[in-house]
């Protein structure tokens, strides 16, 4: 059942990226030699090779990890609700996974945003039997070639049977398994198509690619990513949390309000030293070669992002 749907208002290439928490190897992508074809082939690879690791959230709802972003699955007999679609050739596990979990149907799959290591399943799981929501900037990104500056990669529109049927673009509430689940748009964050879905009940919360838990997180600047935007997300998302919410990012382990609260003011941290050093002048290599995030990146330089390249982004997103 619906209601609400109020009109007014990448990658992943690690070949043993499962759960834990290491930063997406995409990020390696913009020194690699190798083709976009060749890079997205990396990309398939790692789908089909990395199992599935299932994680009981409540009683009828699981964290899936893989070679892609996080997936929440909740099953029930009214038909299982899946969040996230990895990789395209990571189908086949994660049909096999939710078999071992649940006989019912397909339902509803639903998009965290764009990016592929997120969507590039769609179109196997739509075949499967679900039907795709999401914002409507996924489906107008997905419907269209989308290149991502920072990494100088471009793909190419996705095919018809991958594109989202019911779309947003504030919120949508969905009661299902019993069940309320809330569809959020946080306004440009990551990109500008990210959505966060609050299971009620379960009290579990899939924030998508606002959080990278463990490590300094992508931002694309090229779909309408910006620092403020992931700063203004994250205390969207923290609202409506409490002390108990299990909170499923984008990529890394399951966290806390705690963890969540340190990735935001870590952000928050960066961005008003990166400002500071841009308002009195300095260029985006000037501003680099102050280490604003020195005292971050011990904590936070843990995957293939530096502190170097963070300041570079948050510089550029301001």
């Amino acid at each position: 059942m619906l209601d609400g749907l109020n009109r007014r208002s990448f990658l992943q290439l690690g070949m043993a990226a499962s759960a834990a928490a290491v930063a997406p190897r995409w990020m390696m992508a913009q020194a690699a030699p190798d083709s976009h074809a060749d890079r997205l082939a990396q990309m398939r690879a790692a789908g089909a090779a990395t199992p599935i690791k299932t994680t009981g959230l409540y009683d009828n709802v699981f964290l899936l990890q893989g070679a892609g972003g996080n997936m929440v699955l909740q099953t029930g007999a009214e038909g299982n609700v899946l969040i996230d679609s990895s990789f395209s050739t990571a189908v086949p596990n994660i049909r096999q996974t939710i078999a071992r979990l649940s006989n019912a149907p397909a339902h509803a799959l639903i998009n965290t945003h764009w990016h592929i290591d997120h969507t590039d399943g769609n179109e196997g799981l739509h075949a499967a039997g679900f039907t795709i929501f999401a914002h409507q900037k996924t489906r107008e990104r997905l419907s269209t070639s989308q290149t991502i500056k920072m990494f100088g990669m471009t793909l190419p529109a996705a095919p018809a049977g991958a594109l989202p049927v019911i779309t947003f673009e504030d919120a949508l509430h969905i009661w299902h398994n019993g069940d309320a689940l809330d569809l959020v748009h946080f306004d440009p964050a990551h990109t500008d198509s990210d959505i966060y879905i609050h299971f009620r009940n379960a009290d579990v919360l899939h924030v998508g690619d606002v959080w990278f838990n463990g490590f300094y997180p992508f931002i694309d600047e090229s779909t309408g990513g910006s620092i403020g935007g992931m700063i203004r997300a994250g205390e969207k998302a923290l609202a409506v949390v409490g002390n108990s919410t299990r909170i499923v990012p984008g990529h890394g382990p399951l966290g806390s309000k705690d963890d969540f609260a340190s990735f935001h003011d870590m952000l928050a941290a960066i961005r008003d030293k990166v400002a500071a050093l841009k308002a009195a002048g300095a260029s985006e290599q000037e501003a680099i070669a102050k280490k604003p995030t020195a005292g971050f990146d011990a904590a936070w330089a843990k995957g293939t992002m530096n502190g170097d390249q963070f300041t570079g982004l948050v510089y550029r997103t301001l």
